[in-house]
């Protein structure tokens, strides 16, 4: 069964930096694409960043420069390094793992995680 978990989510000053994880297990097929999204109430789900299976990368124009996404495909993980947080980042972050057969086969997501800016 495919379980992807969050972590490294919560609150933080502006100008901060967090750190999140996503852990995925039961990953039993070819990968698209991992990436993170995120949706802040009153807002719909944007993506934040994205590595595609070779490597690529993809930022929303609001955290270039800022937030740097990685991965460890021994660990069947990915990882999303936010710098310079600002009060406009705080949402919750989800993983995303969309297999190579989409859209005839669905996309999978974390739980999510809470991540706040504020002073």
């Amino acid at each position: 069964q495919v379980q992807l978990v969050e972590s490294g989510g919560g609150l933080v000053q502006p100008g901060g930096s967090l750190r999140l994880s996503c852990a995925a297990s039961g990953i039993f097929f070819r990968i698209n694409a991992m990436g993170w999204f995120r949706q802040a109430p009153g807002k719909p789900r944007e993506l934040v960043a994205l590595m595609s299976s070779s490597g690529s990368t993809d930022y929303a124009d609001s955290v270039k420069g800022r937030f740097t996404i990685s991965r460890d495909n021994a660990k069947n993980s990915v990882y999303l390094q936010m710098n310079s947080l600002k009060p406009e980042d705080t949402a919750v972050y989800y993983c995303n793992i969309r297999p190579s057969g989409w859209p005839f086969a669905n996309d999978y997501w974390g739980q999510g995680t809470q991540v706040t800016v504020s002073s």
